[in-house]
């Protein structure tokens, strides 16, 4: 897969692409991350992307010209499955959706920024708005790594035992149940004796009614799906 992430920001993304899965992933070659500055596409003297909106209010709104050029720039190379917007009203991220996502062959994602992008962009380039909750953040880069992270884990070869993934909270619209390592017996606080037992047939039985339970009482939303 590539992934190309167009920011403001792009050390604030570097990083954290340099660490645990995501550089093994990168590593493995599973995955070939690039960042691209919005800044580079300025169309000013001064290298500025941003402009204050028509009709007045508060707030700057990132200008259409320098992520026209960086998009249309990238679009000659390849062809993007998915060309992705991290908006605050965009669709709530989903284990689905991160599951379509870690199949596909191309992703771009473009960091929103101030009180957004030129509507034109969203209408005419964006094909997925994707936001990580309801609350406005600093910037979009953080939700563009969240977004980044919940897919490549999942992309196969990525995790050591690609089994785990499929055990994950939400995998099946339901809480994973607790999990206990050693010791057995920690200050009179003991492992359930079924997972001690090797009958994996209940021990399987067990983790399935632990999530059931668990998402009745935590997340019973979860259950309509």
């Amino acid at each position: 897969m590539r992934l190309d992430i167009i920011t403001l920001f792009p050390k604030m993304l570097s990083s954290f692409f340099e660490e645990s899965i995501l550089k093994r992933a990168q590593n493995k070659q599973l995955v070939d991350v690039h960042f691209h500055d919005l800044h580079d596409y300025s169309q000013n003297n001064y290298g500025s992307v941003d402009d204050y909106a028509y009709g007045g209010g508060a707030g700057m709104v990132i200008g259409i010209e320098p992520v026209a050029l960086c998009i249309e720039g990238l679009q000659k190379e390849r062809k993007y499955d998915e060309i992705i917007y991290t908006a605050p009203d965009g669709e709530l991220l989903s284990q689905s959706r991160s599951n379509r996502l870690s199949m596909m062959e191309n992703i771009m994602i473009l960091c929103g920024h101030y009180k957004g992008i030129d509507e034109r962009i969203r209408e005419h380039f964006v094909t997925l708005e994707l936001s990580i909750g309801d609350y406005v953040l600093t910037g979009g880069e953080l939700a563009a790594a969240v977004i980044s992270d919940s897919f490549i884990r999942l992309i196969p070869g990525v995790l050591n035992d690609e089994t785990s993934a499929l055990s994950d909270s939400f995998q099946n619209n339901l809480i994973s149940p607790p999990v206990y390592t050693r010791p057995v017996d920690f200050k009179g606080w003991k492992v359930p004796d079924i997972l001690l037992s090797g009958n994996h047939a209940k021990i399987d039985q067990w983790r399935y009614e632990q999530s059931i339970e668990r998402t009745k009482q935590r997340r019973p939303n979860l259950l309509d799906k």
